[in-house]
């Protein structure tokens, strides 16, 4: 019953993984019904089904074409989604910085923009003849707020025609009104193209006298009027045109200011996006280039056994873990790996542990390679975890095809070697089926005046070890993280992540594998194949 809220609880997770994906990468930077977001919402609900296929395919035994189909792009896309999530949480950091930068700017431009672009109107019949009398444009202005810019001088000079034609009539009748006889003169106010958010009122100035001549001192130039009653008049239809003007420019001066916005939002976003995906992509290409395109790295590693005979001084054991040969990792794998362990020229080799993750029927070819091993004494192996997954007689058969293959399984057994014992025991994993760690069977008869190593999959099995008085235990198992941050995960649930550590007269060294479970990416923790160099105090 525990294990249904956890399920439940790891597929919320999941699900909730790839909606932030989906929300960032997708529906945030593509158009609503365009076929690059179906593509992108297909690829985020497709590619997540396919990597839990291809573990469900593994533990059903299915083909190894179908397991290899669903396998690439499900495995490769866990990598790439672990390291989308980290790049886009990074980003949520850059954003606001971002976006803050941009309005800033453009609120310098669009100050520049106010100050470089004046309109100015000639005072005769046509309005829109002398609006577009002169135009200067200064400093550099981007292609939206020009396009605002023009947009509200085009409102302001309809705006001022109107009222022009209207203060016209109402000025022929004025001057009859008042006994001048003359004919009224309409009162033409400068045009000025204010910011995106207003325009200046250049009609205040011109219809402030209700009277007299109008002063414009507050005013560009000078606007002479005839000073009749129907020179007031006009002077207030031009102001209340005007204002009209100022107010639908205003509006207009808002939607591109909205739009502006909107614009700048879409390229935080889609900056945001490509950057967390170009950075996602090249640290999964790095990762797998290190598992798929070169052999794992050779470590040289010098451990004292303090009873180890000097005949045994400077004896060489290749130590390898965690192969997994799998729908990913096949026979090129082994066979890097073998030439690897070869030109090392060891004593011994010890495999301990997840060499497959498959059955024999599948791999076995995979892992014929091992049989070229090359050692003065011998290859041995022990089981570990994967070993189990197909069972107690899956891991039997695997047994079997390595013993004909001229390998040495350790079942909770040793071999006494020139100079040392050298144990092995079956991984925990195997208790399940009846079949786990037996350390009295392997450990408990021997001489103890002797040096002993110890195969173990996995380091928790460390206090066993120095309960039985082990000199050095050889393991595997956590890959050293594999993959960054998993390493801390990885440390938590070890004793020892990986290298050479002391747990009292008991010495553990934990090689981080060869091979790669899951993705075949390894980042921060590289994978390595390493000789151990047995030194004797006696020397």
């Amino acid at each position: 019953m525990v294990f249904v809220p956890i399920l439940i609880g790891m597929l919320l997770l999941v699900t909730g993984a790839h909606w932030y994906v989906w929300r960032r990468l997708v529906r945030d930077t593509m158009r609503r019904g365009g076929w690059p977001r179906r593509l992108g919402t297909s690829a985020v609900v497709l590619l997540p089904l396919m990597a839990f296929a291809t573990m469900a395919s593994e533990r059903a035994g299915a083909p190894m074409p179908v397991q290899q189909a669903l396998g690439w792009p499900g495995l490769m896309w866990l990598a790439l989604l672990l390291y989308l999530l980290l790049a886009l949480a990074v980003g949520e950091l850059v954003r606001p910085v971002l976006l803050r930068v941009l309005e800033r700017r453009a609120a310098r431009r669009g100050a520049g923009a106010v100050g470089g672009v004046a309109v100015a109107g000639a005072a005769g019949g046509s309005g829109g003849a002398g609006a577009a009398g002169a135009v200067g444009v200064a400093g550099a202005v981007d292609e939206a707020e020009r396009e605002a810019a023009v947009a509200a001088l085009a409102q302001q000079v309809a705006a001022t025609e109107a009222a022009e034609e209207e203060s016209a009539g109402d000025g022929v009748g004025g001057g009859g009104i008042g006994g001048g006889g003359g004919v009224g003169t309409e009162t033409k106010a400068p045009l000025r193209l204010g910011p995106v958010t207003g325009v200046a009122d250049g009609g205040d100035a011109a219809g402030g006298g209700a009277g007299g001549s109008a002063d414009s001192r507050g005013s560009a130039g000078s606007v002479d009027s005839a000073g009749s009653a129907g020179s007031g008049g006009s002077g207030s239809s031009a102001g209340s045109a005007t204002g009209s003007g100022r107010a639908a420019v205003g509006g207009a001066g808002g939607s591109a200011g909205d739009r502006a916005d909107v614009s700048r939002r879409l390229f935080v976003a889609r900056t945001v996006a490509i950057g967390a995906t170009a950075v996602a992509a090249g640290t999964v290409t790095y990762g797998a280039y290190g598992v798929l395109g070169r052999a794992p790295r050779v470590k040289n590693v010098t451990v004292p056994l303090a009873k180890l005979p000097a005949s045994a001084d400077g004896y060489r054991i290749a130590v390898v873990s965690d192969i997994h040969l799998g729908p990913v990792l096949g026979r090129r794998h082994t066979r890097r790996i073998v030439d690897t362990i070869n030109a090392q020229r060891p004593d011994l080799v010890a495999i301990v542990g997840d060499l497959v993750d498959g059955s024999v029927d599948h791999l076995g070819t995979a892992a014929e390679p091992l049989g070229q091993l090359e050692a003065r004494d011998g290859s041995y192996f022990v089981t570990g975890n994967h070993e189990y997954f197909t069972g107690a007689s899956g891991a039997a058969e695997w047994l079997d095809h390595l013993r004909e293959l001229g390998l040495h399984p350790l079942e909770n057994a040793r071999a006494e070697l020139a100079g040392f014992d050298l144990a092995g025991v079956n991984d925990v994993s195997g208790e399940d089926v009846g079949e786990g760690p037996d350390f009295a069977r392997a450990l408990g008869d021997r001489d103890t005046s002797r040096a002993s190593v110890l195969m173990a999959h996995q380091p928790v099995v460390i206090h066993d070890a120095v309960d039985h008085g082990v000199d050095l235990q050889l393991s595997g198992h956590t890959h050293g993280g594999q993959m960054w941050p998993a390493t801390y995960v990885a440390e938590a649930a070890n004793p020892t992540l990986a290298g050479l550590e002391r747990y009292g007269d008991t010495q553990l060294y934990v090689t981080r594998g060869a091979g790669a479970w899951g993705p075949p990416v390894r980042v921060g923790a590289p994978s390595d194949i390493t000789v151990v160099r047995l030194a004797s105090p006696a020397a």
